[in-house]
């Protein structure tokens, strides 16, 4: 009689191998996180200064946040193109919901909202059969559209002042924020190397075909994937309005492409099952020094964006190559 073995197929163990591998990529990106901070504590001695390097992780939290659900997607086989215009839904959203029934309910509301949507972009891609792409792009826009309807175009203010204390709030001198992301990261790392969840969130990412004949519920598995996204997204809304002490329905306008990029930056493949949560952490280290040291220099933020769009379009090509050379 043959022993129960684990469903997960061997590519769920390759992928969370890599979660415990500090490899040449993980290497090279402490390696540039290195240099770029001689290069901009050289071009403007105040990067270095206390205040500055807890804005940069304040700043930063939101990403950091938004990629670890971003990279699970990412991992799973899809990607998330709606993240930035679901965060300005959720803000105004749930700002007028705390305005109403108060603090607890409004933040609850936000991580609930967050569930709903990601739930809803899973139940498409499993069960509709829509590409990820499509149908996060039509998230985008509808999140875009219902966010303006329900905000009239204009700022939400008004939340109650203890609100503020979740995005400008400090603990021991460490920001609020930054310790919301870092447990977030934590978790994220955890659920992807310690649970069965995580090893068919990797099989499923490598070969969804042999996830599906090895026995994994696949529809299952990516709905769960989307609505931990979905939950992380309505987390970050909730502490980006807290820090703007306002909602807005462009609060989070260009968040999708920014955690795609810590994302790719980090090492995690598009579409190959392969990366994880802590080198997606070093890739949002180095989104968060190349834009601070930028803004300390005076760079203009269109400069910026072309910056970023050239680094997406680096990391893909370096892991296609990687591909083809494997």
């Amino acid at each position: 009689m043959s022993q129960k073995t684990d469903t997960a197929p061997d590519a769920s163990r390759t992928g969370i191998a890599s979660q415990f591998r500090f490899d040449l990529n993980g290497l090279g990106m402490v390696f540039i996180i290195i240099a770029l901070c001689i290069v901009f504590s050289w071009l403007n001695p105040n990067f270095y200064s206390g205040t500055n390097l807890r804005n940069v992780a304040r700043q930063t939290a939101i990403l950091g946040i938004v990629a670890c659900g971003q990279t699970i997607v990412i991992l799973s086989g899809g990607f998330d193109l709606s993240a930035g215009m679901v965060i300005g839904l959720i803000s105004v959203t749930s700002s007028l919901i705390m305005i109403d029934h108060g603090l607890v309910i409004g933040c609850l509301s936000a991580i609930g909202i967050g569930l709903a949507i990601g739930a809803f972009n899973g139940i498409m891609i499993a069960k509709a059969g829509l590409p990820a792409f499509i149908a996060t792009l039509a998230m985008y826009s509808a999140a875009r559209g219902l966010a303006l309807i329900i905000s009239g175009g204009l700022p939400i203010t008004d939340m109650p002042f203890e609100f503020g204390w979740i995005g400008a709030g400090q603990i021991l001198t460490l920001p609020v924020p930054a310790l919301i992301s870092l447990m977030v990261f934590l978790l994220c790392s955890f659920l992807m190397v310690k649970t069965r969840f995580g090893r068919h969130v990797y099989a499923i990412g490598g070969n969804q075909d042999s996830a599906l004949f090895s026995g994994i519920n696949v529809d299952r598995v990516k709905i769960l994937v989307w609505s931990l996204h979905g939950g992380l997204v309505g987390l970050a809304a909730l502490v980006l309005t807290s820090r703007a002490v306002s909602a807005h329905a462009t609060l989070g306008e260009g968040m999708e492409l920014e955690s795609i990029a810590a994302t790719v930056i980090g090492g995690t493949a598009l579409g190959r099952g392969r990366g994880s949560i802590l080198n997606t952490f070093l890739g949002v280290v180095v989104m968060a020094i190349l834009t601070n040291g930028l803004n300390l220099i005076n760079v203009s933020s269109y400069y910026q964006m072309v910056a970023i769009g050239i680094i997406i379009a680096t990391a893909v090509y370096v892991d296609q190559f990687k591909r083809v050379k494997s």
